[in-house]
């Protein structure tokens, strides 16, 4: 796809060709992607054979295939394709990973590969979306506000071109606000909307074009969090406290053996 080395984990011969579902992720499936400054970012689910699942050697449970190496920065034109197998990303997913949730969500014009089993795993969404996903959210937010802010103890990237044009890291405030307007509408109405609706798309994307003041940026998502807790800790969070491991369970069973035709 280009002409730099590609980075590639995992067992393509296995994953490709067992996929049920994949999605474009990242900015693109949120509505927020510049043109010309994005990469294209992919994920996906594969069933393992039962070989995998039930040998005693260890196998990865993922397939991974970017056109950068790990830890280094994508740019625009960068390619990430993730793949995880059923279990590991329905574990992920009980857990409400923000990015692992996306496939489940995401409008059919954004589906690169669906199967009946694809379809079938998609309509399992509302059994997976819980009171814990939306804690996880609003972690992933904390993290994200903190690199804006250049407050971040761990040691992570900065985007110094942005930090240089703005005086801040718009990305990071971009990410952390769709954050807390993505984890308020899981919190208020059991549902996440992709793309973002139109006037939460707009202003995440005059956030990522620096067109509105840090501070002004860090008010708004400090009052949605605020807000998603509220509704946490006052009960009226319509979810139950965790995902439905059990009707999971059950479907996760079924769609192995259907795949392998047991």
């Amino acid at each position: 796809m280009n002409d730099r080395p590609n980075v590639e984990y995992g067992d393509p011969q296995m994953a490709l060709p067992n996929e049920i579902l994949r999605s474009v992720v990242g900015s693109g499936v949120h509505g927020i992607a510049i043109e010309g400054t994005d990469d294209h970012d992919e994920m996906g689910v594969y069933i393992e054979p039962p070989e995998y699942i039930f040998s005693i050697a260890k196998h990865r449970s993922d397939y991974i295939w970017r056109t950068q190496p790990e830890g280094e920065r994508s740019h625009h034109g960068d390619i990430d394709l993730v793949l995880y197998s059923l279990n590991k990303f329905l574990r992920l997913a009980v857990k409400g990973n923000p990015t692992v949730l996306l496939p489940l969500f995401a409008p059919e014009s954004e589906l690169v590969i669906v199967t009946p089993l694809g379809l079938e795993l998609r309509e399992l969404r509302s059994a997976v979306l819980s009171q814990q996903a939306v804690e996880r959210f609003l972690g992933y937010l904390h993290s994200q506000h903190e690199r804006m802010l250049g407050q971040s103890k761990r040691n992570v990237p900065n985007r110094p071109e942005l930090i240089e044009k703005y005086g801040w890291d718009v990305k990071y405030g971009s990410h952390a606000l769709r954050l807390a307007y993505q984890g308020f509408e899981i919190a208020a109405a059991g549902t996440l909307t992709l793309p973002l609706v139109e006037t939460q798309r707009e202003r995440v994307l005059a956030v990522k074009r620096g067109e509105i003041p840090q501070a002004e940026v860090s008010a708004e998502i400090i009052e949605i969090r605020d807000q998603t807790r509220a509704l946490l800790d006052s009960g009226r969070c319509q979810l139950p406290l965790t995902a439905d491991i059990s009707a999971i369970t059950d479907w996760s069973v079924s769609a192995h053996r259907r795949h392998w035709g047991w």
